[in-house]
């Protein structure tokens, strides 16, 4: 998996101050998506244990709240690969702070009906995801006055609660 950027204090992809991974890689390739250059799954630099260290180091600090995956596309089956060991590893060591995922997949019949059933990495790494935003962004419904979405059909889901319920819930903001 390459990525194309990580970000430290990050505030605009989620509640709090954040370190973000922008993984190299989408096939949504949706109009006027804000980091077209990402969909090339070689754009950027090889995501190596070195990556995963720094991200580690830049999460042990009280005032980050979590780590948030966006791209290109974190759920592309290249890219779950690649941040399934990231995930693991942040709940391992700091059980308290959350973890967010920006997907042009929708989490019901992508993500459970389809992804889950034909990708092991799929529901393992779903529970590791505490907020999952899914669908693609859609210009024509795009709202700059919508919190941590770019477009109206995208939702903010809760996750860890929807696993529980076998229902779609979504996150409270």
């Amino acid at each position: 998996m390459n990525y194309a950027d990580i970000k430290r204090a990050d505030v605009a992809n989620g509640v709090g101050v954040r370190i973000s991974l922008f993984v190299s890689g989408c096939t949504h390739h949706c109009k006027n998506c804000f980091n077209q250059e990402a969909w090339d799954f070689n754009y950027g630099k090889e995501f190596t244990e070195k990556e995963i260290e720094r991200i580690i180091e830049e999460l042990d600090h009280s005032y980050i709240a979590g780590l948030t995956l966006l791209g290109g596309e974190p759920l592309e089956h290249v890219n779950q690969k690649g941040v399934l060991p990231l995930v693991k590893l942040v709940k391992e060591k700091f059980p308290d702070k959350n973890i967010w995922c920006y997907t042009g997949y929708t989490f019901e019949k992508d993500l459970l009906d389809r992804m889950c059933k034909e990708w092991e990495e799929t529901p393992e790494l779903l529970k590791y995801i505490d907020v999952l935003v899914d669908g693609k962004f859609i210009e024509e419904k795009k709202d700059i006055k919508l919190k941590f979405r770019g477009s109206s059909n995208q939702r903010i889901i809760d996750v860890q609660e929807s696993l529980k319920q076998n229902k779609t819930i979504l996150f409270d903001i």
